[in-house]
């Protein structure tokens, strides 16, 4: 894929899997061995569209309208890179949360296949 159809693809992903709720794209989405890095990287995950659709669903279940916005993207090569806000409500709280991240992909056969993320964390917008 060329790096402007690689954006293209990050910016639906996050759209559909995230903000549509769409989990069952995982399996089109992430590669067999897809791996995650970084601050938010399940302990113990193991590789494959499994780890960030288990995630992403325990994340609803706390925060039922979890929205992602991209800021800013940029690719080179196979990586793509994302500036993204993401808010939501607490259901356990209430409370209106939001935080920013930085998530660098891999994409390897038309597929997302690693993420190395960097996230703020949550603090209550006031």
């Amino acid at each position: 894929m060329s790096i402007e159809e690689n954006k293209a693809f990050v910016r639906r992903h996050f759209e559909e899997f995230v903000n549509q709720k769409n989990l069952e794209i995982a399996d089109r989405n992430f590669s067999n061995d897809y791996r995650e890095h970084g601050t938010d990287a399940p302990a113990g995950a193991h590789p494959g569209p499994d780890s960030p659709k288990t995630y992403l669903a325990a994340a609803f279940k706390r925060y039922p309208d979890l929205r992602v916005t991209i800021e800013d993207i940029v690719a080179e090569g196979d990586k793509v890179v994302v500036r993204n806000r993401w808010q939501a409500t607490d259901a356990k709280t209430g409370e209106a949360i939001e935080f920013t991240g930085i998530v660098i992909w891999r994409m390897a056969g038309g597929k997302l296949a690693e993420r190395w993320a960097y996230l703020q964390a949550p603090h209550p917008i006031h």
